[in-house]
């Protein structure tokens, strides 16, 4: 549930992420990966349903996180597939290989760049990701060395969110924070951060430019569940409000914690908070190099 991004002074897009996500918001996820995976569950499944169960075959889960994704995907193939995740965050990573170990399948994880990352050239059936790929300082260039990881006829799937407008959960809390925290950064469009791949065409020819073909790009509106009480920790960890958060005095924080939570209040069904994620399913084929 990847939310917004910080922004350093002379800094570099890349130098901002890899501090971003090896520092608190890294260990707020590995904290919370139980509920972040059952609430993205559904997303998961589309690209899990990608692959024959049990035919085996060699994937790429891009920006893996904790690696339910990864541990799913490696499930599916069987015995004779592996899976590896890649992500720049020590702390996830780490959380990941602990899963993989205890689910007991083929599945390894690598702490890396992806748009950096010497891969294997052809290494790879398949590269998948599940809010992944929005980060990257250079998105033609990571496409392309995740395009020099598969082979040739190699396919790509990844999930990513729409536009803001059609996610209004996403930005709920740092609507309601913003006259209390005046600070909150702005969305920046096709800025690295959660709504960097929202236009469905700018995708199309960052992938093209990246050498991928045959992109078809569709909309997926996926029912997302948590219980009401996990919705408080939610906000106050994840995305903008819950960065500045961590840097305000009891009062503001109890005070943006109300308010937050009255905002939200159109979500919340009784014992549970429901919303849609309005998302891009986006496959493509590797073309020649």
């Amino acid at each position: 549930m990847a939310t917004g991004s910080e922004h350093g002074v002379g800094r570099t897009g890349a130098e901002d992420q890899v501090e971003r996500w090896n520092g608190p918001t890294g260990n707020a996820w590995v904290e919370s990966q139980d509920m972040v995976d059952a609430l993205f569950a559904p997303l998961e499944e589309l690209l899990v349903e990608k692959f024959p169960a049990g035919q085996g075959g060699s994937v790429l889960d891009v920006g893996c996180g904790t690696g339910g994704t990864t541990v799913a995907i490696a499930r599916r193939l069987g015995a004779e597939g592996r899976c590896v995740g890649v992500d720049i965050s020590e702390p996830m990573v780490g959380a990941a290989r602990v899963r993989a170990e205890r689910a007991g399948v083929r599945a390894s994880f690598l702490r890396a760049d992806a748009q950096d990352h010497a891969f294997e050239p052809g290494d790879f059936d398949a590269v998948v990701s599940r809010f992944g790929v929005m980060f990257f300082s250079d998105p033609v260039r990571a496409f392309g060395n995740l395009r020099g990881a598969v082979r040739e006829d190699g396919v790509l799937r990844f999930i990513v969110w729409r536009d803001l407008a059609e996610n209004p959960f996403m930005t709920t809390a740092e609507r309601a924070a913003a006259a209390l925290l005046p600070n909150l950064p702005k969305r920046v469009p096709d800025a690295p951060g959660q709504f960097a791949l929202a236009d469905a065409g700018r995708v199309r020819g960052l992938l093209e430019r990246g050498g991928w073909g045959g992109v078809e790009v569709r909309p997926v509106d996926a029912g997302c569940v948590m219980a009401e009480s996990e919705l408080v920790p939610y906000f106050s960890r994840f995305g903008p409000v819950g960065i500045a958060l961590r840097d305000v005095d009891e009062e503001t924080r109890a005070r943006v914690v109300d308010s937050v939570r009255t905002a939200f209040e159109p979500f919340v069904h009784g014992t549970q908070v429901r919303f849609t994620a309005a998302c891009w399913q986006i496959d493509a084929r590797a073309t020649g190099r």
